[in-house]
């Protein structure tokens, strides 16, 4: 079983050329695909020097409408989606993630930070349907409906839609992996200020379901 990677990116040419290149190193990955949701730094450029297929969205369409522009181009029989904002990820966390899907243990693979840094950690430990880092198949993403219009609460619906239908997940804990922190792209107000309506649009997917547009800052 091979995998597509699609790596949804707004603004993250600082970390998204290493998270290209863990991906690519996995064996078991046959491409990558960056989504550059609206980004106006060199996101496209660094992913497309690491060897990735670029997707460059003129408009910023949040993140389930970056991912659905990824999908459009995943052909593969599982589909990973990560982060670009990891910090200290490897190919054998990417092997690591895709082992259950790969397998067959699993349709669903969710990945979870260990001891990479206390506040991430904490995070995932409170909420850890809201992770980023997936592996499914793609029988699995063909029966999911639309997800494009739910912005930040992409992971809600998608851990919804699981939930519903009784699909075994297993999560996988990727062991010295972070995140940066929204506070540290742009600064603590304006950071703590997207935190917060990125908290409300995942609120309202919990109440609305599929169909909440919004979009990243």
């Amino acid at each position: 079983m091979r995998g597509v990677v699609v790596i949804p990116a707004f603004n993250e040419e600082r970390t998204v050329g290493n998270i290209v290149r863990a991906a690519r190193e996995c064996p078991w990955v046959s491409e990558v695909v960056v989504v550059s949701d609206g980004s106006t730094d060199q996101t496209p450029e660094v992913a497309a020097r690491e060897g990735a297929k670029v997707v460059s969205l003129e408009q910023n369409r949040g993140k389930g409408g970056a991912m659905a522009a990824g999908l459009q181009l995943a052909s593969a029989e599982i589909v990973v989606f990560l982060d670009a904002d990891l910090v200290g990820l490897t190919s054998e966390h990417v092997a690591q993630l895709m082992g259950p899907v790969v397998s067959g243990r699993a349709e669903v693979s969710v990945g979870l930070f260990g001891h990479g840094r206390l506040s991430t950690d904490l995070a995932q430990k409170i909420a850890p349907f809201l992770s980023g880092q997936r592996a499914i198949t793609r029988r699995l993403i063909n029966l999911i409906p639309d997800f494009s219009e739910t912005g930040w609460g992409v992971e809600v619906a998608l851990t919804r839609y699981i939930k519903d239908n009784n699909i075994t997940v297993e999560e996988v804990i990727l062991e010295d992996v972070t995140q940066i922190m929204k506070e540290e792209k742009v600064g603590l107000l304006k950071g703590f200020a997207s935190r917060l309506r990125m908290y409300w649009h995942i609120v309202k997917v919990f109440g609305q379901g599929n169909g909440v547009a919004s979009r990243r800052d």
